[in-house]
């Protein structure tokens, strides 16, 4: 028994990039590109497209930028489609091509509650230039829940395809994703609801599971989990668990051999304390990663309370 429904999207390279600065090689993409098309995955990230006046690109690997002729470079069309993530705020609108003349065909709207005017403004442009668009409502573990029902509200008015819920902090529980799951589901008027979890608490794959088990629809991972800080639900785990058979999970293995474990002794993504630390607390990661880089408290202890009087919402 299984879920036809159900769809997987590998954010690998978007996601883990956060740790090395998208500087992943052309040669790798390509490779993680092909293997996600074999094991059936059905939309695959490669970046961000962030505003170059804004960012430089020689601070930056191309997958921050994701130009269109660099994805072009990695990608090709086939069942798997490309997807990209704007940050409101972040993105030139201008550099959007219409969609027939584009590889991408998913554009993520990243967003604060508090930006939701300007999120929907964005996705209703990549709409009416011919994507599909979702809307992923970052920090939700910070909103108050008026402010969340009203964003709901507001993107339920509109035509684009997907909303996420999103753990950003990797602060949440099971049983905060069932509420949440339920939440979006009566609110977003029929629209498909992706789920987007940290692992701080070790629970990013459990609370993914939860979201399935609710009536969530679309699911985000990455190969041998890499991601911001304590990275992402692994891909490796939730093929299986899905039971669908379009999905072989033997790609997925082979990429983490030739690429992923040396990659995780290098950039230290998954289960450290200070993330855990920051799960727990319901904090942003960036104080965790100088920990990590030797800036800080010289003790967990102290780092705790160091956390508990800091206001980073």
């Amino acid at each position: 028994m299984y879920r036809p429904d159900v769809r997987v999207l590998d954010c690998t390279i978007r996601d883990g990039g956060l740790m090395n600065d998208w500087r992943f090689s052309k040669a790798m993409v390509k490779d993680v590109f092909h293997a996600l098309v074999r094991a059936g995955v059905d939309y695959i990230e490669l970046g961000y497209r962030a505003d170059k006046a804004q960012f430089s690109p020689e601070d930056y690997g191309p997958w921050r930028f994701c130009d269109e002729e660099d994805l072009r470079e990695v990608a090709y069309p086939c069942d798997a489609k490309v997807a990209v993530m704007c940050d409101v705020g972040r993105t030139d609108p201008d550099t959007l091509l219409p969609a027939d003349e584009s590889i991408i065909k998913l554009i993520r709207v990243a967003t604060y509650v508090q930006d939701m005017p300007k999120a929907i403004e964005l996705g209703a442009l990549a709409k009416s230039l011919g994507y599909e668009v979702s809307v992923n409502i970052m920090a939700v573990s910070h909103v108050l829940e008026p402010d969340l029902d009203r964003a709901l509200d507001e993107l339920a008015a509109t035509d684009f395809d997907m909303v996420y819920l999103v753990d950003s902090f990797g602060s949440f529980y099971s049983e905060q994703i069932h509420y949440l799951t339920e939440k979006y589901l009566t609110r977003i008027g029929g629209k498909q609801l992706g789920i987007h979890c940290h692992n701080n608490q070790q629970l990013a794959y459990a609370n993914t599971i939860e979201g399935v088990l609710r009536g969530i629809t679309c699911v985000d991972a990455t190969v041998y989990g890499i991601g911001r800080a304590a990275g992402n639900c692994p891909l490796e785990l939730i093929l299986p668990f899905l039971k669908n058979p379009r999905y072989d999970v033997r790609p997925v293995l082979d990429l983490i051999k030739t690429y992923f474990e040396a990659l995780r002794d290098e950039l230290r993504w998954g289960y450290e304390m200070p993330y855990a630390i920051t799960g727990l607390l319901n904090k942003h990661p960036r104080a965790a990663k100088s920990l990590l880089q030797g800036e800080g408290p010289p003790t967990y202890g102290a780092f705790w309370d160091e956390l508990l009087h800091v206001d980073d919402t």
